[in-house]
């Protein structure tokens, strides 16, 4: 596969192995075990692309679960301060990473593009096709100098709750089938989804953790103002960029399923009580 000529918002293996250590780029480790606070940062220790820092779902890329979900976003001061950490600066091309499309490197994206900054990328395939491929990695810290990001979140790539009981949106839920359908519910109170929404799960845009291409991206994206939510607002991030590389604006729903059933609003199930 001959490299990408580009950058963003995805690249692949080769793209990245050839680029390794170039002035200006970051590479981001956002490997994350839903239930598992601190996994993804031992599994970057034990093993992660050489330079690569690591950005946690959980502390980084989120806030406190509570009213507005179990993966609220992160104030605006929190995500400067973390990107900061993870070096990244106004001009830093930044390729984020997790191991097959599995939700924490869209998410950081997703974030890095709600605060202004477009430069950045996500490895396509994942860490797992990265080590499949036999690139280098590299286990332990790193010693990562502070960048200086300035986060200026945007208001126009989101929406509340409240705006989708208002508005004629879209909705695109990116959980698995049986979640969607009511038919198993692990994690959250309530079975069911949003009325109205269509199941589009993320799984499916990115089997195996690379990316369908665009033309068939575009053949799942439905028609209207889209709208995309999960569980709690970190695997939609993968439908927003999939409906991106399809050519099509999609809005993040950040609450998710865990704030519009914690409020106690309409549920609907595609399967009897």
């Amino acid at each position: 596969m001959m490299a990408r000529m580009t950058f963003g918002p995805l690249v692949d293996g080769d793209w990245l192995e050839a680029h390794l250590g170039d002035a200006g780029l970051r590479v981001v480790d956002c490997r994350w075990r839903l239930g598992q606070p601190g996994a993804g940062e031992r599994d970057w220790e034990a093993g992660h692309i050489p330079g690569a820092a690591f950005m946690d779902v959980d502390r980084d890329l989120s806030s406190e679960a509570g009213p507005g979900g179990r993966h609220p976003l992160p104030s605006a001061e929190s995500f400067e301060a973390a990107a900061r950490r993870a070096g990244i600066s106004a001009g830093t091309r930044v390729v984020a990473y997790d191991e097959a499309i599995d939700g924490g490197a869209t998410r950081l994206w997703w974030l890095l593009r709600h605060h202004g900054h477009s430069a950045v990328a996500v490895l396509d395939g994942g860490l797992a096709a990265w080590r499949e491929a036999g690139r280098p990695l590299r286990a332990g810290r790193e010693e990562i100098a502070p960048g200086d990001f300035n986060a200026r979140p945007r208001e126009d790539d989101s929406v509340s709750a409240d705006e989708i009981q208002a508005g004629s949106f879209t909705l695109l839920d990116a959980r698995a089938p049986e979640r969607y359908a009511g038919l198993a519910e692990p994690i959250d109170p309530v079975r069911g989804h949003i009325p109205g929404a269509i199941n589009v799960p993320f799984a499916d845009l990115a089997p195996g953790g690379s990316f369908l291409p665009a033309a068939e991206l575009a053949g799942r994206m439905p028609a209207g103002e889209l709208v995309a939510y999960c569980g709690s607002g970190v695997t939609a991030c993968t439908v927003v960029l999939a409906a991106t590389l399809a050519g099509r604006d999609a809005r993040l729903y950040p609450g998710s399923w865990s704030e519009w059933c914690g409020r106690g609003l309409p549920a609907a199930r595609s399967s009897a009580d």
